[in-house]
C-alpha cells in the first residue's frame, strides 16, 4: 500500500465496517489530543478501550483503561496509537500476536514507520499512517 496517499473509499471503508477500537496512549487529560478523539470516537457509537500502562485500571471517559493489547477482553478491529513513530514498530509487534488479530492499525498525524507498517500488512494487517480518524470522518461524511 502507498502509506503516502489512501484513497477516501479505503478511509470511509475502515471507518465504517470498524465497531471497536483500542486506543493506545489514551490520555484522561482532555487538552490531549487523545482524549478529544476519543470522546469523538465514543459519541460515534464505536467502543473504545484506552491503552495507557500509567491509568491501568482507571477509567477515560467511563471506559476502563488497559495496560497493553492484550489486556483487552475482547477482540478489537482497529488499533489507533498515538505514541511517537519509534514506538510503531513496537505496537505492531503487540498486534501481530493478538489472537483474534485486529484488521487494521491506524497511526496517527506525525506518526509513520514504513518497516512497522510492511510487518503489520505480512500479518494481514491494514495499515493507516499520519491521518486521524476524529478529521476523516466528519470529511468523508460518514454516517455513524
Amino acid at each position: 500500500m502507498d502509506h503516502d496517499n489512501y484513497t477516501d473509499e479505503d478511509i470511509r471503508r475502515i471507518l465504517t465496517d470498524t465497531t471497536t477500537i483500542a486506543l493506545v496512549g489514551a490520555s484522561p487529560n482532555s487538552a490531549r489530543p487523545s482524549h478529544g478523539v476519543m470522546s469523538f470516537l465514543l459519541s460515534k457509537g464505536y467502543k473504545v478501550f484506552p491503552v495507557n500502562p500509567g491509568h491501568e485500571g482507571k477509567e477515560i471517559l467511563g471506559q476502563k483503561v488497559y495496560a497493553k493489547l492484550a489486556d483487552i477482553p475482547e477482540p478489537v478491529d482497529m488499533v489507533d496509537v498515538f505514541r511517537a513513530s519509534e514506538y510503531l514498530s513496537s505496537v505492531m509487534e503487540e498486534v501481530i500476536h493478538m489472537s483474534p488479530r485486529p484488521k487494521v492499525v491506524w497511526a496517527q498525524l506525525g506518526v509513520k514507520d514504513y518497516d512497522a507498517a510492511a510487518k503489520g500488512e505480512h500479518y494481514g494487517v491494514e495499515v493507516i499512517m499520519d491521518r486521524c480518524p476524529a478529521m476523516e470522518h466528519p470529511r468523508l461524511n460518514i454516517g455513524r
